[in-house]
C-alpha cells in the first residue's frame, strides 16, 4: 500500500478526533501478524488526553474503538479495488495488542476444549471483528472447524473437531 494511502489514514483519524474536540497526535505503522496478514496501525497518542477522554474513546469492551476502526476501514477503502484496499487497526493505550493476546488465549482454550471433549465449544461475548479473528486463528489449528451461531447481540463462535457428528447451524457462517 502506498505512502499516500497511509498518510490519508492518519489525516482522516486526526480530523475525526479533532471534530470530537480532541487534540492529539496519530502515528501510523505497518504491522504484520504471525499469519502474515498486514494492517496499517493508527495509534492515537494518549499523552494529551485525560483518562475520561481515553475511556470515552475506548468505550465499554472497546466498542467505541471498534466503531472507529470499522468507519476507518469502510471510509478509507471506498471506491478502491480489493487489491488496493488497506486494512486499518485503531490502537489506543495498548488496548488492541492486549486484546489480540487475549483472543489468542481464547482461541487456544477453545481448541483444547473442543478437541478434549470431541464436541462443540461455544465462545460468547465477541464482536463480529473478534469472531472473524478467532475463525482465522483457529484455522491454524489442525482438525477443527468453526462457524457462528445465533443472532446479534447473542451471536457465538462455535469450535468443534472436524467430522464431529453433532448437528450444527453450519449454514450460518457469516460474521459480516
Amino acid at each position: 500500500m502506498g505512502e499516500q494511502q497511509d498518510q490519508g489514514g492518519i489525516e482522516w483519524l486526526s480530523q475525526l478526533l479533532g471534530h470530537q474536540g480532541l487534540q492529539t497526535t496519530v502515528i501510523g505503522e505497518h504491522v504484520a501478524d504471525e499469519l502474515g496478514d498486514s494492517s496499517f496501525w493508527l495509534t492515537i497518542e494518549d499523552d494529551s488526553l485525560t483518562q475520561e477522554q481515553i475511556d470515552a474513546l475506548l468505550g465499554e469492551q472497546g466498542r467505541v474503538l471498534d466503531a472507529i476502526q470499522y468507519l476507518a476501514n469502510t471510509v478509507l477503502n471506498i471506491g478502491k479495488e480489493p487489491t488496493e484496499q488497506q486494512s486499518y487497526t485503531i490502537e489506543l493505550q495498548g488496548y488492541r495488542q492486549k486484546r489480540q493476546d487475549e483472543l489468542k488465549a481464547i482461541a487456544a482454550n477453545a481448541a483444547a476444549a473442543a478437541l478434549a471433549s470431541g464436541g462443540e465449544h461455544e465462545v460468547a461475548d465477541l464482536s463480529s471483528a473478534e469472531r472473524r479473528q478467532l475463525h482465522t486463528l483457529l484455522k491454524a489449528h489442525g482438525g477443527l472447524e468453526t462457524f457462528s451461531r445465533g443472532r446479534e447481540p447473542d451471536r457465538r463462535l462455535v469450535v468443534r473437531p472436524l467430522g464431529s457428528d453433532e448437528s450444527s447451524d453450519a449454514s450460518d457462517h457469516s460474521d459480516a
